[in-house]
C-alpha cells in the first residue's frame, strides 16, 4: 500500500458535499511518482524506497544522475525523496504510485516550504503587542527592552526579535482527503496546505491517525462469509 506521494500545489477552491455543505479545499497535482530505487537491509542497512516526481530533460541531468536512473531502469525524475518502509511493505523499481492508491476520507500530513515574507519586525513575526499610539509615544512598533542594564548587562541568546520570516519547512497535520480526480492526478484536501502555488509538497498518511487498511485486506475480509449461529 502506498503511503507517500509527491505533488505540486495548484491552488484553493471550494466544493459542495451531498448535504449541501461548502468545503474549502486545496487542489494538489499529486503524482504519478515512480519508484527509482529500492533499499534493503542486506545492502543498505535499512529498508526504504526512493520515489521521483516530475520528468527531467536529458540535457538537465548530470552524469551521476543519469547513471543512477539507468542502473534502476527508470526515467529521469526532477524531485526525489526517500520513504522508510514499515513491516510488510514492499515496492519494485519502476512501480508507479498515483492518487488512486490513496483512500478518500483518510487523513494526510502535508509538508512544504512556507511563503517567504522577508525581514519582519517583532509584531508580525512573533505577535508582540505594540506601544501606545498617542500622547507623544516614541515606541509604537519598536522591540522594547531586551535585557536589564546592571545585570546581566547583556542580551540573552534566543530573544524574539526582528529577522527573516517564512520560507521554512512546514508540516500541516490531519488534513482530510475529501476527493480525488484520477484523470487529472488531483487530490482535493480539506483546508490549507503550506507554500505558494506551484510549490512542491510531500503528502503522506497522517502519523496521528490510523491509516486505512490495504485494499487487498479489505477484499479478503469481504470474501470471508460471516458466521451464522444456529
Amino acid at each position: 500500500m502506498a503511503t507517500t506521494i509527491l505533488g505540486k500545489k495548484v491552488g484553493m477552491t471550494q466544493i459542495f458535499t451531498e448535504d449541501g455543505n461548502l468545503v474549502p479545499v486545496t487542489v494538489i497535482e499529486a503524482g504519478p511518482v515512480t519508484v527509482t530505487q529500492v533499499k534493503t537491509v542486506e545492502n543498505d542497512g535499512y529498508s526504504a524506497v526512493q520515489i521521483g516526481f516530475g520528468d527531467l530533460k536529458d540535457s538537465r541531468a548530470n552524469k551521476p544522475a543519469k547513471g543512477h536512473f539507468e542502473r534502476w531502469g527508470v526515467p529521469l525524475k526532477k524531485h526525489l525523496t526517500e520513504i522508510r518502509l514499515g513491516e510488510g511493505e514492499s515496492y519494485e523499481a519502476g512501480q508507479v504510485i498515483t492518487v488512486e492508491d490513496f483512500a478518500v476520507g483518510s487523513y494526510l500530513d502535508v509538508t512544504g516550504v512556507s511563503k517567504g515574507k522577508g525581514t519582519q519586525g517583532n509584531i508580525k513575526r512573533h505577535g508582540h503587542h505594540r506601544g501606545p499610539m498617542t500622547h507623544g509615544s516614541k515606541h509604537k512598533r519598536l522591540a522594547g527592552a531586551l535585557a536589564a542594564g546592571t545585570y546581566p548587562s547583556r542580551v540573552f541568546k534566543g530573544n524574539a526579535g526582528p529577522g527573516r520570516m517564512g520560507r521554512e519547512t512546514v508540516t500541516v497535520q490531519n488534513l482530510e482527503l475529501v476527493g480525488i480526480v484520477p484523470e487529472r492526478n488531483a487530490m482535493l484536501v480539506k483546508g490549507a496546505a503550506p507554500g505558494r502555488r506551484g510549490g512542491l509538497l510531500k503528502i503522506r498518511y497522517a502519523v496521528k491517525k490510523e491509516a486505512p487498511a490495504p485494499a487487498e485486506a479489505i477484499e479478503r475480509e469481504a470474501a470471508v462469509p460471516a458466521e451464522t449461529s444456529e
